[in-house]
């Protein structure tokens, strides 16, 4: 809800934001890891428990100016959350995409970033139909918790 409410500047990329604050932040902003060229943030506005965020340091928008090797960094982060994930919450499968562009759905569409969605069979019901709403059962900060516990213990290989 603080975010919800806060003031925001449209001025900047809120994603650049959370990285020039620093590690230090990290936990206020559900910063999960920051690798070589990438890094993961849980998603402020989730479709489910556990979305998150894979994105480049680098403030680019089109998949096709991102150098190989920071792409294939993020289809590694994929893969590695995507395990840690299903030993945090048991999904029964995942969403993972990119949406390039306003016109295809994308929030923001500076900063290019893949979305990891866990998806439980059922999850789907009628709030978002009814009320414009989705109903999330576990707080952000609980997840992180979970997950940079997992991440703590297992680190990615790079």
């Amino acid at each position: 809800m603080p975010y919800i409410l806060s003031d925001k500047n449209n001025d900047h990329c809120v994603f650049c934001q959370k990285l020039a604050e620093g590690p230090e932040h990290d936990q206020e902003n559900y910063v999960l890891l920051r690798a070589r060229n990438t890094f993961a943030v849980l998603n402020l506005y989730p479709y489910n428990n556990g979305h998150l965020l894979i994105l480049p340091y680098d403030h680019v928008r089109d998949l096709e100016d991102l150098p190989l090797e920071v792409q294939a960094e993020m289809m590694h982060l994929v893969s590695y959350l995507i395990k840690l994930l299903r030993q945090a919450m048991s999904p029964n499968g995942f969403n993972v995409g990119i949406n390039l562009g306003k016109a295809a759905g994308a929030g923001i569409d500076d900063h290019i970033h893949i979305h990891v969605v866990p998806r439980w069979n059922g999850d789907t019901n009628f709030m978002p139909v009814i009320a414009d709403m989705r109903v999330i059962p576990e707080w952000l900060d609980d997840t992180y918790a979970k997950l940079k516990a997992l991440i703590q213990e297992n680190p990615p290989l790079f």
